[in-house]
């Protein structure tokens, strides 16, 4: 019973430790935030999305400044103040303001242009600095 009691009490500690590094990874940077809505030409082509989506990916996986980011679709809006015309929503994080205007002349973001601009037909873009710590 001992024994049991230690190796629940060690896979405990040994999974709280690999999930606060899973969290450390994916920590929300609010130093500055860049929020992209994008209207596909075709949102309903099946085609188009998936070329979007390797585009995004291909971005995703290649830029050296964005920290952190999350990639969305619109949900079906249930308010009136819920805007859900867009396709595709991405936010990426970045450890400054500096660091972000690095992104927007890097190799992976002007690919990322040359590559998925032809499927959109509206980008609107909200970027933030953290006002509140």
């Amino acid at each position: 019973m001992k024994k049991l009691s230690i190796t629940i009490l060690l896979l405990f500690f040994a999974f709280k430790g690999f999930a606060q590094e899973m969290d450390a990874s994916r920590n929300f940077d609010p130093s500055f935030v860049h929020t992209v809505f994008f209207w596909l030409k075709n949102p309903d082509s099946s085609a188009d999305r998936a070329d979007f989506e390797i585009a995004l990916a291909t971005l995703l996986r290649d830029s050296k400044f964005a920290k952190t980011n999350f990639v969305g679709v619109a949900p079906k809006a249930t308010r009136d103040v819920v805007d859900d015309s867009f396709t595709y929503q991405l936010t990426l994080t970045f450890e400054s303001a500096e660091a972000q205007e690095g992104y927007q002349t890097e190799v992976a973001h002007l690919k990322f242009i040359e590559d998925a601009s032809s499927l959109w037909e509206k980008v609107v873009v909200y970027d933030a600095q953290g006002a509140v710590q």
